[in-house]
């Protein structure tokens, strides 16, 4: 079975395209991740609103939040990324409503939600990495308390996609939009351990004059390969572990139009 969404309801089919389920509750967008326990976390913006945007009344707000559903559908776990920082202390009380006048009425843009599997000295089985684009940050969340563990910035601007590659690592992909030295997207390595960033294949990224301004995706593979994905371009490369190109794929039509790809 396949289950997707389309900037609006999240949906079931089988192995024969019939629908199973439909969720219209929320508009469900951008990365579906299954959990450990089987359950499906989901980014969503939400309404009714959730607390603090409710109280400062706030017309046409992308109130971002995580869901967690079960596998028919069922919403189990709703929390606002709003909510989570104002509670924690990130984000003054009133960051919403001065928000507004900064972001469009989109000041997080949560865009991907990545589960912890197992226990590790440097996170828990539950927790979660977001990847909220419009603060240029990584949170580490722990559902089960409503702490965040760990709130990263650094070297990356307007990021998409965050992915757990060890015990002590993630992965994140810099869409690098600063207002200088933004020529390429990267791929940035953080380890726990250290508290320090180095950079993937930036060499190889920078020869194939990789940049996408924004969505975009990366992916290390078990023997260390990298695929990445540039939308903006419609392209796809896989560097092997060595960081030599194996192969590219644009998607073009057979009048030379280029189209986006897009959470490949």
């Amino acid at each position: 079975s396949l289950i997707s969404n389309s900037s609006g309801p999240q949906f079931k089919i089988d192995f024969c395209s019939n629908l199973k389920w439909v969720n219209d509750e929320e508009t469900f967008h951008h990365s579906t991740n299954l959990g450990p326990d089987g359950n499906i976390w989901q980014v969503a913006e939400i309404k009714p609103y959730s607390k603090y945007v409710k109280k400062y009344q706030i017309k046409d707000f992308s109130d971002f939040a995580i869901i967690k559903m079960n596998s028919d559908g069922k919403i189990l776990y709703t929390k606002s990324v709003i909510e989570i920082l104002i509670e924690n202390k990130i984000l003054p009380e009133n960051y919403a409503y001065n928000a507004v006048y900064n972001n469009n009425n989109n000041p997080i843009h949560l865009n991907d939600i990545q589960r912890v599997f197992s226990d590790t000295e440097y996170w828990k089985k539950g927790d979660l990495f977001l990847s909220i684009r419009n603060q240029s940050a990584i949170i580490h969340y722990r559902p089960s308390t409503n702490k965040v563990i760990n709130y990263l910035t650094g070297p990356f601007a307007r990021q998409h996609d965050v992915d757990i590659i060890s015990e002590k690592e993630i992965s994140i992909f810099n869409n690098n939009n600063f207002f200088v030295d933004n020529q390429y997207s990267e791929v940035l390595i953080y380890n726990f351990e250290t508290n320090k960033f180095k950079k993937l294949f930036n060499d190889q990224l920078q020869k194939e004059n990789f940049k996408t301004f924004d969505n975009g995706l990366s992916h290390i593979l078990n023997d260390g390969a990298l695929m990445v994905e540039e939308q903006n371009h419609g392209r796809i490369i896989l560097f092997n572990n060595k960081g030599q190109k194996e192969w590219e794929f644009v998607n073009k039509d057979n009048q030379g139009v280029v189209s986006y790809v897009k959470w490949s």
